[in-house]
């Protein structure tokens, strides 16, 4: 009896999977213009990751402090949600996202903060490598980013070019964790981030 059913259930599984009753997540690297893409190791970071990236965060707030710096604009709002886009257009919100934060980061690095940026610093770098590998050839210019990624895509070239370094850098610090928890979660986990 056991055997009997486990080949019914191999078959109700096969059936209802190859006939797209049951979601399948869709790699990535199925994705037209990504070669190369494997992004499902980000799904979650080791603990030693998190916690470098919390005392990074930390410091960066500690830092922020001590600056006067006000925005003209919210960069990373809080309704950014990157369910919101297509699945291909995903990547390419978040190569840009982590792009700008790689930047500015970078330039902090130099300072005071350099022994507590470096391994986050390395981890963003990995991630964004890894990233670029999932975005389409000619994504973020061109025909193809239209609607909510233009937008976004938009406002972080613009924020690049209008605000000042001090805000750039409070926008990148609040938004750090989101960028690790939430949208790099989302990407790796392809259509299945819903």
């Amino acid at each position: 009896m056991k055997l009997g059913c486990r080949l019914v259930l191999m078959l109700l599984t096969t059936v209802l999977t190859s006939t797209g009753a049951v979601p399948v997540p869709t790699p990535l690297r199925t994705l037209p213009g990504a070669r190369g893409c494997h992004m499902s190791q980000f799904k979650s970071l080791f603990p030693q990751e998190v916690k470098a990236f919390k005392r990074a965060k930390d410091a960066l707030e500690e830092s922020l402090l001590l600056k006067n710096w006000s925005c003209s604009s919210h960069l990373f709002p809080k309704a950014r949600d990157l369910r919101r886009l297509q699945v291909w257009e995903r990547p390419v919100a978040l190569e840009a996202e982590l792009a700008l934060t790689l930047k500015v980061l970078g330039t902090m690095a130099n300072s005071t903060l350099g022994d507590t940026l470096d391994q986050p610093l390395r981890m963003l770098r990995h991630i964004h490598s890894k990233l670029q590998a999932c975005v389409p050839a000619q994504a973020t210019t061109g025909p193809r980013a239209q609607g909510l990624l233009r937008q976004w895509l938009h406002r972080i070239h613009k924020a690049e070019k209008m605000e000042s370094h001090d805000c750039l850098e409070a926008s990148v610090t609040f938004n750090l964790v989101r960028l690790l928890t939430l949208d790099l979660k989302c990407v790796a986990s392809g259509d299945l981030c819903v």
